[in-house]
């Protein structure tokens, strides 16, 4: 862990040094489903006052389940409607160091055009003058985004993201 402060400036993803993955139990509870976003961008910006904003997006075609026939239902209107709806966006409103490492981060997700605030506690594994790197755990309804389908009650409770973010300071 790391306390050092984040200078003030823009900020771009690095998306090689990133990565978003969820996991979503399915088959009544007896079997854990993950993915992991293959295409992830992103920027931010590093306020004066030491808040940030900034958005990161997921382009949904691009969930990997390490299977094919299920990835494309995924990509289905069933699930993200990904011809229709191909990015999931969370807009960052504001974020706050809230602790030494811990940043409350207040939010809009998007997905399949349906837009929620969201609120994600991050932690600041590494920061420096030109880059940061953010962890977060959370835990989102799918429900309340459309992605109703639920064939014979196999899929039950919330999707879990577990996003790593390495913001490098963008060139001037």
């Amino acid at each position: 862990m790391t306390t050092a402060a984040v200078e003030t400036g823009l900020f771009v993803l690095d998306s090689a040094a990133s990565t978003v993955a969820l996991k979503h139990r399915t088959m009544w509870g007896l079997v854990t489903v993950k993915g992991t976003f293959t295409s992830v961008t992103g920027r931010g910006e590093v306020r004066p006052d030491g808040t940030a904003a900034g958005t990161v997006s997921l382009d949904a075609a691009s969930l990997d389940t390490k299977h094919a026939k299920r990835d494309a239902h995924l990509r289905s209107d069933d699930f993200f409607a990904a011809d229709q709806f191909p990015a999931i966006v969370f807009d960052v409103l504001d974020a706050t160091r809230s602790g030494d490492d811990t940043v409350t981060v207040h939010g809009r997700l998007t997905v399949r055009g349906i837009t929620r605030p969201q609120t994600v506690t991050a932690t600041v594994t590494q920061a420096g003058p030109d880059a940061v790197t953010l962890t977060a755990a959370f835990t989102v309804d799918r429900a309340q985004f459309g992605l109703t389908w639920n064939q014979m009650g196999m899929m039950r409770g919330l999707t879990t993201v577990d996003a790593t973010l390495r913001f490098q300071r963008a060139s001037a």
